[in-house]
């Protein structure tokens, strides 16, 4: 857990590290607000912290303010606000923050929230608003978001209830409803639920929300989190949405692609891509969402395979549907699929940072940095690049496939040297230990040739109670990166 700060500054092109005296207590799923009173304003409500080692977990109810102008941090104490909670939102409307939903764990239980509070910037006093008609169910991580017309939409989040005793059961809610201010009733509100036209994002939780300076609201990303009885696998996508409140219509932005040499910009899977645009150019049944195969590298060596969705061609706001779509992954510059990354715009400029994905039992953490204009939709731009070597792998402690050599290695145990060794093998590839590469050997003739020794290396990765199909997958994945580091040594060395 983190209370750093960082800035970064678009016309240098860097982050840079602000130490301020202090701070709030490290934290995460925190709301941060900035608003311009006193020379710009970023408050910042609630969140949890939980200790590495698990034994300690909580949530907040604080808030705090930091006066950008001075670079200063002040709690400010005011009672009646929100219980401790995770998972909130929260914006600035008029000359208050608005803050709705969340959740509340503790070892035994948990509770989802529905409640509305506001802050006045003006009296720093917290009061729970009463809003006439039928709202949204208790929920956490939806979008937010004020619209031209000064009402409050707040569209899908995630719940779950307890089915039986220690079965829990969640839900992606894909419902929206306005927040709306009572005309002459100072502090009175209403709930109305609306149903947008359009083609709306498929269900989801853990996506980013940021409004454009049209005042459409964007979305981004997320994952849809499949439960099976005993197991929990989550798609993740990189796809974004535009609802456009005056409208009341949903899109999906579709990039145009650069001007100049489209087609020629070349990227793995080209072929999918000239194959879907072809389905665009003369398709006559329903569009057909196009699957986008990507893999990132671990430091272990397992290659992540991960699978980006595509929504069909539809919709694009602000270009006209008529122009041609080039999908962005095109130009493989793209945010590859996440949730819970951070968005923000600034001079037009669409900018992604960060966030996580999940590769079986792991979480893997981003810090990459990509921007989108707005106004000419044309395709992302890296400026960050993913280091797969950097991410940070989180091993899940409740995992049903735990391998206790992983925890002893991680507590400093036994297997620290065995850790360590087959780390360095996994990065440089030059363990003499694997079967080596023949000379001009194919990827499937040297599989075919050593299967058996990689699925044995797997088994003792993964543990012996780990799925044939997994072993199979991390497997064939590790010896596929110890082949390409293989010619990529033989090319350097030609060199």
């Amino acid at each position: 857990m983190y209370n750093e700060l960082y800035i970064y500054s678009i016309r240098k092109d860097t982050w840079t590290k602000v130490d301020i005296p202090g701070p709030p207590p490290r934290r995460c799923a925190h709301q941060a607000v900035v608003v311009p009173q006193g020379g710009g304003q970023l408050w910042v409500f609630g969140g949890e912290f939980a200790s590495p080692d698990g034994e300690q977990f909580y949530h907040y109810k604080d808030l705090w303010v930091l006066h950008l102008a001075t670079k200063t941090w002040e709690q400010i104490r005011s009672t009646g606000g929100p219980s401790g909670r995770s998972g909130h939102r929260m914006v600035a409307w008029k000359r208050q923050l608005i803050l709705f939903g969340g959740f509340h764990e503790s070892t035994r239980d948990y509770i989802y929230y529905s409640d509305v509070y506001t802050f006045s910037l003006d009296t720093f006093l917290w009061s729970k608003l009463s809003p006439s008609g039928s709202g949204p169910t208790p929920r956490s991580g939806c979008l937010m978001a004020v619209t031209p017309q000064g009402s409050i939409a707040i569209y899908g989040g995630y719940s779950k209830q307890r089915v039986k005793k220690d079965v829990d059961k969640g839900t992606q809610h894909s419902d929206m409803f306005l927040l709306k201010p009572e005309e002459g009733g100072e502090g009175k509100w209403t709930w109305t639920r609306i149903n947008p036209s359009g083609v709306k994002p498929t269900p989801r939780s853990g996506f980013s929300v940021a409004v454009a300076p049209n005042h459409q609201i964007l979305v981004f990303g997320g994952v849809c989190d499949e439960e099976e009885e005993e197991s929990l696998e989550g798609s993740f996508f990189s796809d974004l949405y535009i609802y456009d409140a005056a409208k009341s219509r949903w899109f999906t932005a579709q990039l145009k692609g650069p001007k100049s040499d489209k087609r020629k910009r070349r990227r793995g899977k080209v072929e999918e891509h000239e194959g879907a645009t072809e389905q665009e150019d003369g398709r006559t049944g329903a569009p057909e969402p196009l699957e986008v195969i990507k893999e990132v590298v671990a430091e272990d060596g397992t290659v992540v395979t991960i699978k980006q969705v595509l929504a069909p061609s539809g919709l694009r706001a602000p270009p006209k549907a008529e122009d041609s779509a080039v999908e962005a992954s095109s130009t493989g510059q793209e945010p590859c699929p996440r949730s819970n990354a951070m968005l923000a715009v600034k001079h037009g400029l669409l900018y992604v940072y960060g966030g996580m994905f999940e590769a079986g039992d792991r979480q893997v953490t981003l810090s990459d940095l990509y921007c989108l204009d707005l106004h000419k939709m044309e395709e992302w731009r890296t400026l960050v690049e993913m280091d797969p070597k950097s991410q940070e792998w989180l091993e899940e402690t409740d995992s049903e496939e735990d391998s206790s050599s992983d925890e002893e290695g991680a507590e400093g145990g036994d297997e620290d040297q065995e850790e360590d060794s087959s780390e360095d093998s996994a990065e440089e590839g030059a363990d003499p230990q694997h079967p080596e590469v023949a000379p001009g050997e194919q990827y499937e003739e040297y599989l075919s040739r050593t299967e058996q020794y990689w699925l044995k290396l797997a088994r003792n990765h993964v543990g012996p109670d780990a799925k044939e199909k997994k072993v199979l997958k991390v497997a064939h994945a590790m010896a596929k990166t110890f082949v390409d580091d293989a010619v990529q040594d033989i090319a350097q060395a030609k060199h």
